[in-house]
């Protein structure tokens, strides 16, 4: 049977993937390849199951390979109904772009199959489907035969693609020409008002400004609501998931390990995407940037009984505290610690010169203390950011995105009522009087 089978589904269903994993050969492309491809050919031929889907690891990138296979995907499963924004997230590697390529035909599934109806439209780099030799214009109607919509068609909404796509001056001008924001500005543009009934947008919406960012994102939106046609959204700007997606998947290691509501994908997300631990040393992450003048060495937390640990209540005070070594004799520093949501919604920013606090250096390693009192955030996860400059902040010395997370799982000594992310961010118990 095809993997791909365009048929009547459930009338509210759109789009349906069962069992859907995608193995890859590691090392260079032809080496041995002939003997394994008879080898295949052998099993085939006396009936049996291919003898290299027994084996291969886990998609994990992190750990060395035990064998020349792996799974990029692992029995995915899945439904989208009409008119859902589906938002797959998960780390780089997780599988995202391989589902989006298996989805969109690019590439086919080692096994299981993809059901849907109507027409599919893709965004997953930039410039996809686009000859660079044909100009705008030209690669508005190729894309559009893709599609199987007919000149005429293509031609009615020639206008109204050219002004989204604000290429107005450059659209008689060969594509190879235009800048990749000029390009995704295009082929979004394409890909939106040719009205697919699924539309899949990978990253490459992060190549334009933030004023077609916007601008897409709104398209999108209306897309869904207004013409109750499906999207499948790939990214990790996570503001963007939660304000355009009605539900999100997360990807791990090639698997799918969660299918749900998108306030619960992205706490999920948020927990496996970030360290896992209270105290962490800084030579293990990948995650810094600055000439390491002075570097983190060490960074912990806790809560006010000095127990290390992600989980706090509101009320609960969060201990933060770091190692630094000095490694060219500055006297002076300043550090700047920073708290996000799991939306990537920054909530508060921290230095030492707001409390008064001066960083003197009089040692290579030594050691500080930050106590946030009290601490009011609703439930939900949170991740931590760290950097050290000189005091004109001009100079980085070191800089280590969302390096930590911690959760607030209750209300703790202040109240037992639920308190959903949806209701704000921060808890507050004012004086109340009757008067």
């Amino acid at each position: 049977m095809t993997p791909y089978n365009t048929q009547t589904l459930e009338t509210e269903t759109i789009l349906v993937v069962e069992n859907v994993s995608k193995q890859y050969r590691l090392g260079q492309v032809g080496t041995g390849t002939i003997s394994h491809d008879l080898n295949r050919l052998w099993y085939k031929i006396r009936g049996k199951n291919d003898p290299y889907l027994k084996i291969g690891d886990t998609n994990d990138r992190s750990t060395e390979s035990q064998t020349d296979y792996v799974w990029a995907l692992k029995d995915i499963n899945f439904e989208v109904k009409k008119g859902e924004v589906l938002g797959i997230i998960g780390k780089n590697g997780a599988g995202k772009s391989t589902l989006l390529k298996i989805l969109s035909k690019v590439t086919a599934p080692t096994s299981g199959s993809v059901k849907y109806n109507g027409r599919i439209a893709s965004l997953l780099e930039v410039g996809t489907g686009f000859h660079p030799e044909l100009t705008g214009r030209e690669n508005i109607y190729l894309n559009g035969a893709i599609l199987g919509m007919t000149k005429k068609e293509i031609t009615s909404k020639m206008e109204a693609i050219i002004a989204f796509s604000g290429c107005q001056r450059y659209v008689d001008t060969p594509v190879k020409r235009y800048s990749s924001g000029m390009t995704v500005r295009l082929a979004f543009a394409v890909a939106a008002f040719l009205e697919p009934e699924i539309l899949i947008i990978d990253e490459v919406l992060a190549v334009g400004d933030a004023e077609f960012q916007k601008k897409a994102l709104g398209k999108m939106q209306d897309i869904s609501k207004g013409q109750g046609r499906t999207v499948l959204f790939v990214s990790h700007n996570m503001a963007a998931v939660k304000s355009l997606c009605t539900r999100a998947i997360v990807l791990e290691n090639g698997a799918l390990k969660f299918d749900g509501s998108v306030d619960d994908a992205l706490t999920i997300y948020a927990e496996r995407a970030f360290s896992n631990g209270s105290t962490i040393r800084i030579d293990e992450t990948t995650k810094r940037t600055g000439n390491r003048n002075i570097e983190f060495t060490t960074l912990a937390i806790s809560n006010q009984d000095n127990i290390a640990t992600q989980e706090y209540s509101i009320g609960d005070d969060l201990n933060i505290k770091f190692k630094i070594k000095n490694n060219s004799g500055e006297e002076r520093s300043e550090i700047g610690i920073q708290v996000k949501s799991s939306e990537d919604m920054p909530i508060f920013h921290i230095m030492g010169r707001d409390s008064n606090f001066q960083l003197q250096h009089s040692e290579q390693d030594e050691e500080y203390l930050v106590v946030i009192k009290d601490i009011r955030l609703f439930p939900g996860t949170y991740t931590i950011s760290f950097t050290s400059n000189n005091t004109t902040g001009h100079q980085i010395f070191d800089n280590l995105e969302e390096v930590m997370s911690f959760q607030i799982t209750d209300g703790g000594k202040y109240t037992v009522r639920d308190l959903p992310r949806a209701a704000g961010l921060f808890f507050l118990n004012p004086e109340w009087r009757k008067l």
